[in-house]
């Protein structure tokens, strides 16, 4: 079985089938998924520029996290499943659309820039936590993070506008 015939077959699960005949079903589930995304990117925001010093230069940099990372995470499974469901919907047209590789592969490089900091200058946050500047591997972390992140809500964007099959 090729890539293309797997792809299809996908689109022919009756989910996928009953989301892209349903009048309200995708238009649903992409609401869902914007509301999602910008909810993963307003938190992420919200801490990258704590970090960068840039805003609630007075909260602890620990404090704000525990306070905005479950939101966060909340988001970002909500934000996985509805784009997954958008997915089944048109795989193959998904899979081969350059915008849509692009942004997974943004998301697969927010991960491991997330993962780095937490096991990088997040370590030492008790050194900095306090203070409005943090350490300049910690700003430039967050630096990336709010770029990536920047760059994954353009391209989703893109996707609506490019997907062709």
């Amino acid at each position: 079985m090729s890539l293309h015939d797997a792809l299809k077959a996908i689109e022919a699960w009756p989910l996928s089938e009953e989301i892209q005949v349903s009048s309200w079903m995708f238009p649903a589930i992409e609401t869902a998924h914007v509301v999602a995304i910008t909810l993963v990117f307003g938190t992420v925001l919200i801490v990258d520029l704590r970090v960068l010093g840039l805003a609630s230069g007075r909260r602890p940099v620990t404090a704000l996290s525990h306070e905005v990372l479950p939101w966060t995470w909340a988001a970002f499974i909500l934000a996985a499943i509805s784009g997954g469901l958008m997915f089944i919907s048109k795989a193959d047209g998904y899979f081969f659309n350059l915008q849509f590789l692009l942004k997974m592969c943004l998301l697969l490089a927010a991960g491991l820039n997330m993962a780095l900091f937490h096991i990088g200058p997040f370590q030492g946050v008790a050194d900095w936590d306090e203070k409005t500047v943090a350490p300049a591997r910690a700003r430039l972390a967050c630096a990336l993070s709010l770029g990536i992140w920047l760059g994954v809500v353009t391209l989703g964007r893109w996707i609506g506008f490019t997907l062709t099959r």
